[in-house]
């Protein structure tokens, strides 16, 4: 039975609302900001101190630090202190807060190389979101309210987590063997949220069906 729904997607894909709704219909969890406030717990990020520190050179680790802060897209998240971090460290630590989540299913997650640390179980089913490069740019502009850091984050987030995912766990981004399904969400939110429960619901009925066999 597929209780966990993974969900990766190119930055700007529409995820956000996508998950959100998908949560509301099946009535599970949805852990998407709170997996983020739960790194920044774990690492004892202090609040008041991590803007002030000098912040190590570290590219791998800042790469980390940009799909999982700035992708939430929640400028009052701590940002992570450098300093007292690095990207071993993080990395565990991110690992340990998508294994916990996958506890409390029926749930989704979302992002922070979930796909990849769950791989080995069989209740998951992984769907990856993408889109066009304008709709991308459309998206994050209405939420940035800035043309130029709309597309800066467009055009270098996913550039960053494809450098970033190579470099640390030595596969492509996306991964293809890692997701049942890649859809774009050109077609819609909400037909797009129709497509997954669609799938999702056939891969738990053929999953019965093959136990019954």
């Amino acid at each position: 039975m597929k209780q966990i729904l993974l969900i990766d997607r190119e930055f700007g894909a529409g995820c956000s609302h996508i998950s959100e709704k998908l949560a509301a219909r099946l009535d599970w969890k949805l852990f998407d900001d709170a997996l983020t406030q739960e790194i920044a717990r774990l690492a004892k990020i202090p609040v008041e101190d991590c803007r002030r520190r000098e912040e190590r050179k570290d590219p791998l680790l800042q790469r980390l630090i940009n799909l999982i802060w700035r992708g939430s897209f929640d400028r009052n998240l701590p940002s992570p202190d450098l300093a007292i971090l690095d990207t071993d460290r993080l990395v565990s630590i991110v690992q340990k807060v998508i294994e916990q989540a996958a506890e409390k299913k029926p749930c989704i997650i979302v992002g922070r190389g979930a796909p990849y640390f769950l791989r080995d179980r069989t209740d998951t089913f992984s769907v990856f979101l993408y889109a066009s490069r304008e709709l991308k740019f459309r998206r994050v502009l209405k939420r940035v309210g800035n043309e130029a850091e709309a597309a800066k984050l467009v055009d270098t987030m996913d550039e960053d987590r494809r450098k970033f995912v190579k470099h640390y766990f030595g596969h492509e981004w996306p991964n293809r063997q890692l997701f049942q399904a890649m859809l774009n969400t050109g077609v819609g939110v909400d037909d797009t949220v129709e497509a997954i429960l669609h799938l999702l619901d056939a891969a738990n009925r053929n999953g019965e069906a093959a136990k019954k066999k």
